[in-house]
């Protein structure tokens, strides 16, 4: 009888702000990133993706094997490579833009925004004023494809 009365007690809990934050935790997606140990910017996006939802473990080992090793092509790299859900993330991508890609679950590698643009995600210090240069969130797939899969383009 104490043994049911318990499960219930713990069952009812779960509805309860008492683990909700367990829960939570448990769900918000895992990203691995990538990335070189000096690199501001790549501190500032794995910032970024920790503010929006998203638990980051971070390797200070730089990124070019793992970029080769998620299947990136070189024409999309950039200072750092994620991996979340199974999808290789390259670069400055917005976390707006990671949570479509795992809620829409494309047949692709991943998303990339090539470069370095100032305004993206990581490269929107104070260290660059009000500067914000167009770029492409780029989604590319296994045959080589590309296709924009969102534009940020500021006037």
């Amino acid at each position: 009888m104490q043994r049911r009365f318990f499960i219930q007690a713990v069952a009812s809990l779960a509805g309860t702000s008492l683990l909700a934050p367990a829960v939570m935790a448990q769900t918000r997606p895992q990203v691995e990133v990538w990335k070189d140990p000096n690199c501001g910017c790549c501190k500032d996006w794995v910032a970024h993706m920790q503010a929006n939802g998203f638990d980051v473990k971070v390797h200070d080992s730089g990124n070019t094997a793992a970029r080769k090793r998620l299947g990136v092509p070189d024409k999309l790299g950039s200072c750092h490579t994620a991996l979340v859900g199974g999808y290789a993330i390259e670069g400055h991508v917005p976390a707006r833009e990671v949570h479509r890609l795992l809620k829409e679950r494309p047949a692709a590698i991943g998303l990339s925004v090539p470069g370095m643009p100032v305004g993206s995600p990581g490269m929107d210090g104070p260290e660059y004023g009000t500067r914000k240069d167009p770029y492409d969130v780029v989604l590319f797939s296994r045959s080589g494809t590309t296709r924009v899969y969102q534009s940020y383009h500021r006037a």
